[in-house]
């Protein structure tokens, strides 16, 4: 819950400052250091970027009418409907955060691993 919450905050706010690509290097540094399972990495970085981008891309979308991913979703095989287009947003990125905590979390494992079968003791 808490890689969560801290994927979910520090992804939205360094977003509002920085390239829309920042949430995989977050993604994957809290993983790394809080991630405890591959699993819970991957849906923690899903639900807290794909929650954030669904927030920003529906309060978007309701400023406008969503005429805009209106005509973005008559591009795209969804029919014109914007709120499919504010769904496939946040499966997108909950993707792109879900692999970047999962790579996270496998890339300390790997250095555990390694750390213990070379007998130098254990990351923490």
């Amino acid at each position: 819950m808490l890689l969560f919450l801290l994927i979910l905050v520090l992804a939205a706010i360094a977003q509002l400052f920085l390239p829309w690509w920042i949430v995989a290097p977050i993604s994957f540094l809290l993983a790394a250091g809080l991630g405890r399972t591959g699993g819970r990495s991957f849906w923690a970085g899903f639900a807290g970027v794909g929650l954030g981008w669904a927030v920003a891309a529906a309060w978007l979308t309701s400023g406008n009418n969503g005429l805009l991913a209106h005509r973005v979703a008559q591009l795209l095989p969804l029919g014109g409907s914007s709120w499919a287009l504010v769904l496939l947003t946040a499966v997108v990125g909950g993707l792109l955060g879900g692999m970047a905590a999962l790579a996270g979390c496998w890339f300390r494992q790997a250095f555990q691993n390694t750390a213990s079968q070379t007998g130098r003791g254990t990351l923490s």
